[in-house]
Parts: structure tokens; C-alpha cells; sequence
């Protein structure tokens, strides 16, 4: 068990569908496995409707309920604000629980439009005066691997960035009879495979590079318009309002060509999450459904007999975040990335420092999604990244 500080940090936590269910595990389990500095506390899970909310407070390990989340912000007892709903709600909320003087976690991607996110970035800048903090959860920067990956990077051991390559597949799309979901309407979503893990490649670009992307260009597709508005069999059919793939081509502000596909309907993918990053003297490979090793090139070692990618098994005490969970060789799965985003939030939270990815952060992701989908919608060649007057 952890030492902790006396005074506990309160957490509301708002949606408990499958992103509130892991952000659940992992406020129950940080404390259980790190030294925090101070302990978050389980307070109160909202949802929509009353009992299913009661139910999964129970069943996840919060101390009660509620079903207004303007309530709940405007509670007292109440520290942290941990936003995991659909998209069209992220900003509302986020704005409301920064003005009332809430430390604020939202679920990736921060918004639906990048009219919201500025907003949202205002309003976290103008709080982070007040000492309040705002993180984006692109978790899969807690990944030991990734974190490696980003060192060996940032300190040179590939040289200068050339080219980026990345991918993210999922097939629970590929199946035409698959129903509706929120995450097929725009208006909930936002977008489609672009938005929902091809955010997550722009990001991790981001991350692994230090560099943002200067403009791209691309196409969206969607293979299934129409699909059932339910299970039942002869249910009627309702429109797809997004896309189920993605590919786009952009370049990086230091120069580097990236290449980006993102798909929820590739056969035989669960979670495939793929980077790639070719430097001038080396290159390094990550996949995620081999998420405990990273695949380092170093050109040194290469001899007649034994050449290509060396495999680095990510789970030594001395690699990010592995000192606090087994011994070497022990995986680590998805849910520790969670973990160790709660870890790095309240962490920032106790220094006052600012915790990354940021909504500035965030807003960028937002920015590169909105000029993919212009671009594809313009048939045009190459957007460029703009950025408001504020941020320059």
C-alpha cells in the first residue's frame, strides 16, 4: 500500500460504459501499486439513468450515484472531474468543471469540432492559473514500450526523424449486420475511425517525434451506410453517418512525410495499433497487440550472419512504470496504461505542474482530424495545420 496524503482526492467519474468501466479499474488500482503523494477516492459515478448508474457504482467500487453531472460539479467535496461520455458532451462538461475549480481527465478525442476544442483549451489555460489542471487520455502513451520508444527517440539513438508510419486496425465493424452504435453517428461521435483510434496515431506521432504535424491530406470511406438499429433479427435499418476507415498523408514541422490508416472493419485485426519511426541512423516498430516489446534497428549491430529489427522485451524494473507491477517478463496489459495515466494525473495534480497530453495538446489532434476530413471532403491534395493567433 501506498503512503499517502491525509486528504484524499474526490473523483466524480461521468459515464460508466466500457471507457468508465477501465478509467474505474484504474482509480481503484493506482494507489494499490504506487507511492502517490495523495490518495483518490471513489465519490460519486453519474449516468444517465438512476438505476443502472446505482448498479455500476456498486459493482465498480464507487461510494454512490447520480444522474446530473452539473450537480455533482458544483458539489464541494468533488476534486476531480474524469469525463468518459460520447464526444458531444466532452466540452460542455469539461468547460463547467474548470470554472468550478475541477482538476478535469477527458477521455480522447477531446471534442467533436475543433470550434469545441478551442474552447475547451481556453478554458484550461485560463484555470491552470488558478492552479486546476486538464489532461487529454491518449493512455497509450503509458505504454512501457511507447515510453521507450519516445527515449530512444528524443535522445538520438535513431538520428533525425525521416519518415513516420502508422496504423490502426479493429474488425468488430466488418460484419454488415453489426448494429448501431453511438460511435456510428456524427453527431455523437464526431467522426468514425478517424476520430476514435485514428486520433490515437496522430497523438502517439506526436508524442514519440516532439514535432506537430505542419498539414496532410486524405480520404474516408464507408463500406456499410445502412445497419440494423438493433440485434433482433428483420430490425430496420438506420443511416451510418461517419467513416469506417481512414488512410491520410501528411508531413511533420520538421519535415518528415507520415502515412496514416486507421480501420474498424479489417478482418482479423482486434487492436492492432502499429508505429513505425525510420530515423537517419536507426529505426524502432511497436505494435500493440505485441505491447510488451518494441522492435529497435540499430545499423551498428547488424552483421553477415545476423541482420534486421532486434526484439526488446519491455518489462524491466528500470523501463517506465515496471519497478511498481511483477518480474521481468511478467506482461503488462491494456488496463495498466490507465493506471499509470491516473498515477502521472495526480501526480501533476499534487507538484502543480502541468500534466500531458494537454487540451493544447488535444486541440491539435483535433485540428489534424478536421483537416483530414476537409481534405476529403474538398478532394484536395494537402490541408495545412493552422493555429489561432492565441497559440502563437
Amino acid at each position: 500500500m501506498s503512503t499517502t496524503s491525509p486528504s484524499p482526492l474526490r473523483v466524480a467519474l461521468i459515464g460508466h460504459a466500457f471507457m468508465g468501466r477501465v478509467h474505474s479499474h484504474a482509480w481503484r488500482t493506482a494507489p494499490r501499486f504506487f507511492e502517490l503523494p495523495v490518495a483518490p477516492e471513489l465519490t460519486v459515478l453519474v449516468g444517465r439513468d438512476a438505476e443502472r448508474s446505482a448498479a455500476a457504482a456498486r459493482q465498480l467500487g464507487w461510494a454512490e450515484s447520480a444522474t446530473d453531472w452539473r450537480q455533482v460539479i458544483a458539489r464541494d467535496d468533488i476534486d476531480v472531474v474524469d469525463i468518459c461520455t460520447p464526444g458531444d458532451s466532452h466540452a460542455d462538461i469539461a468547460e463547467a468543471a474548470l470554472r468550478a475549480g475541477k482538476h478535469v481527465l477527458v477521455e480522447k478525442p477531446m471534442a467533436n469540432t475543433v470550434a469545441e476544442a478551442e474552447r475547451m483549451a481556453v478554458a484550461a489555460r485560463e484555470a491552470a492559473g488558478r492552479g486546476v489542471r486538464a489532461m487529454v487520455g491518449f493512455t497509450y502513451r503509458r505504454t512501457p514500450a511507447l515510453q521507450l520508444a519516445q527515449k530512444l527517440i528524443r535522445t538520438g539513438r535513431i538520428g533525425t526523424v525521416r519518415q513516420v508510419r502508422a496504423q490502426y486496425l479493429q474488425d468488430w465493424l466488418s460484419d454488415s449486420t453489426s448494429p448501431l452504435t453511438w460511435r456510428l453517428d456524427k453527431n455523437r461521435a464526431g467522426s468514425g475511425a478517424l476520430g476514435d483510434i485514428g486520433a490515437h496515431l496522430i497523438d502517439m506521432t506526436c508524442f514519440l517525434t516532439g514535432e506537430q504535424f505542419a498539414g496532410v491530406s486524405g480520404a474516408l470511406q464507408t463500406f456499410v451506410p445502412q445497419r440494423p438499429v438493433a440485434e433482433a433479427p428483420g430490425s430496420p435499418l438506420g443511416p451510418v453517418t461517419v467513416d469506417d476507415a481512414v488512410q491520410a498523408m501528411g508531413t511533420l514541422t520538421g519535415g518528415a512525410p507520415v502515412v496514416l490508416e486507421a480501420s474498424r472493419a479489417a478482418w482479423g485485426r482486434k487492436n492492432a495499433l502499429r508505429i513505425e519511426v525510420t530515423g537517419s541512423t536507426g529505426a524502432i516498430a511497436f505494435d500493440f497487440e505485441d505491447m510488451n516489446v518494441l522492435q529497435v534497428f540499430d545499423p551498428n549491430a547488424q552483421t553477415e550472419e545476423i541482420t534486421g529489427f532486434t526484439r526488446v522485451q519491455v518489462t524491466e524494473p528500470t523501463h517506465p512504470y515496471l519497478n511498481a507491477w511483477w518480474p521481468p517478463g511478467h506482461g503488462l496489459g491494456y488496463e495498466h496504461g490507465f493506471t499509470h495515466q491516473v498515477v502521472d494525473f495526480v501526480e501533476s495534480i499534487h507538484s502543480g505542474t502541468q500534466p500531458t497530453p494537454s487540451f493544447d495538446d488535444g486541440l491539435h489532434v483535433q485540428r489534424v482530424l478536421d483537416a483530414v476530413q476537409r481534405s476529403a471532403a474538398e478532394a484536395s491534395r494537402y490541408t495545412p495545420i493552422t493555429t489561432s493567433s492565441q497559440e502563437q
